[in-house]
């Protein structure tokens, strides 16, 4: 076993033996023989145990002279689900990753972010992971480039820069060396109709058409019943079947469509700037929390009594976060002490008074949600709320504004909820409902909800916020899992998969 690996190589060999696909993402078996890593799940017969060795990251495996599996196509797995539920400096270096920042602000950018040194990031992802920061970019570069090469007509010169390479050559070498093919035999093993890019969904010729595929299993009940059922009209829609949202990306802008399927998400992107993909597909996956560990959440709630019959009845609960992590604190604001609807009527009024105008022609989205430059110039007097909730508006979009609040995925769990809690107007609710859905703490716990202090009276657990949280010790570290089981008591629309 590699050092930072979280598993023992007894429980190693016993998942690739077993083709256990909950352990795809959590590492990689790199077999000495042939010189290929694998998912745990690959379909093909196991090597001998003697053959085998363990890696905790793709990038690692690529490191040590090996190459992608053709088979199984290690990377496509589902994302370790360690980067989720922590918010140590590793875990928040490698979601910072995947939001694309070492590929748009290089190691110093990533370290800054972090607050460390660069030296100190390396240190630390080489312990843990085998591989630093550049060898973790690379890996997922050379991932989008596969994927790009797979489901798109696009040149392979455009595809090599949309993928984050700086040239090229770069691109030509890296597919090479980790999948053991050119670029143009990878787009020739597909076949025409995928290679030309052909949707899943109907509509516009030339979007993205992707799977995103998830640990099972997955309920998508309160999944996308929330997100639908809280859409702002203009930047969030169900249609078709279909969630769909707006997007504000570093390189430009994009429309997305998401779709519950058996086995994966059915995801159709539109993008201004190919450029964007990586992150997009990156934040798509943290909204549905498709990286979660089920059977472990499942198995630490199902240990409670009260607990155990609602997660039986419908196991695979995923938290619903956010594309947008400002967005979602402006929202929780506008959604303070009021019913679903009026929130939804507020955000909306902002979204068409200040918000970016864009196209959709497959569909009603007509807007970017206001990013908080564009908010913190709105005249206070002009928002139809509250005196004092009009305060902990502009003080919230201020501080977003000018830097002294961050929200982004490098955040601080704990630090940052300290923050949001010092600000006027902030309360448990508020704070906590930011820590877990924008956030993305697997912990939080919203002991002062209605929806949860009702289903509790209801289960026969205490009431009252402070009683309650003493009884939630046990549901650590998935409180906000529990949360969903909690509200799932309720006939509260967010519940429930739209028709």
């Amino acid at each position: 076993m590699q050092t930072g690996t979280h598993l023992d190589r007894e429980h190693c060999v016993r998942a690739v033996q077993s083709k256990d696909a909950r352990f795809d993402g959590w590492f990689f078996t790199a077999v000495l023989t042939t010189r290929i890593y694998c998912r745990p799940s690959c379909p093909v017969v196991p090597p001998k145990p003697r053959n085998m060795t363990f890696y905790p990251s793709a990038a690692a495996c690529q490191q040590a002279g090996f190459r992608a599996c053709k088979r199984c196509r290690p990377d496509t797995s589902p994302g370790s689900p360690e980067w989720n539920r922590r918010a140590d400096l590793v875990a928040r270096a490698m979601r910072l990753i995947a939001d694309g920042v070492v590929d748009r602000e290089g190691v110093p950018g990533l370290a800054a972010r972090l607050g460390y040194s660069a030296r100190q990031v390396e240190r630390q992802l080489l312990a843990e992971l085998g591989a630093g920061p550049l060898a973790l970019a690379r890996a997922q570069r050379a991932q989008t480039a596969r994927l790009l090469v797979e489901t798109t007509p696009l040149p392979m010169s455009e595809i090599a820069f949309a993928a984050g390479f700086a040239s090229i050559r770069a691109f030509n070498d890296t597919v090479r060396e980790v999948f053991a093919l050119s670029p143009s035999e990878l787009r020739a093993r597909v076949p025409r109709s995928r290679a030309a890019g052909t949707p899943e969904f109907p509509g516009t010729p030339g979007t993205l058409t992707l799977r995103l595929p998830f640990r099972a299993p997955l309920n998508p009940d309160n999944l996308f019943g929330h997100l639908a059922a809280t859409a702002v009209p203009g930047v969030e829609e169900w249609r078709d079947g279909a969630y769909r949202r707006t997007l504000r990306l570093p390189y430009g802008h994009g429309i997305v469509a998401l779709a519950p399927r058996p086995d994966h998400i059915a995801c159709r992107l539109t993008l201004s700037d190919l450029r964007d993909l990586t992150v997009a597909t990156s934040r798509c996956r943290r909204m549905l929390d498709l990286d979660a560990d089920p059977v472990a959440v499942d198995d630490r709630l199902r240990a409670d009594p009260v607990l155990a019959p609602l997660v039986d009845r419908a196991p695979g609960r995923r938290v619903p976060r956010t594309v947008d992590e400002a967005e979602f604190a402006v929202r929780a604001v506008l959604g303070q002490q009021v019913s679903t609807a009026a929130a939804r009527t507020h955000a909306a009024r902002l979204v068409a008074a200040h918000g970016k105008p864009l196209d959709d022609p497959e569909g009603g989205l007509t807007h970017l949600f206001p990013a908080p430059d564009a908010l913190a110039a709105v005249d206070p007097e002009s928002l139809a709320m509250p005196r004092t909730r009009r305060t902990t508006f502009t003080t919230l979009v201020g501080a977003l504004a000018d830097g002294r609040l961050r929200l982004g995925v490098e955040a601080d769990w704990a630090e940052t909820r300290a923050r949001l809690l010092d600000l006027p107007g902030f309360g448990p609710w508020t704070a906590d409902v930011i820590a877990m859905r924008a956030l993305g703490d697997p912990d939080a716990f919203l002991a002062t909800d209605l929806g949860v202090r009702r289903a509790a009276r209801e289960l026969g657990l205490p009431a009252t916020p402070g009683a309650l949280t003493e009884r939630a010790e046990v549901w650590r570290p998935w409180r906000a899992y529990a949360v969903q089981y909690l509200w799932a008591t309720d006939g509260h629309p967010i519940n429930f998969l739209p028709a």
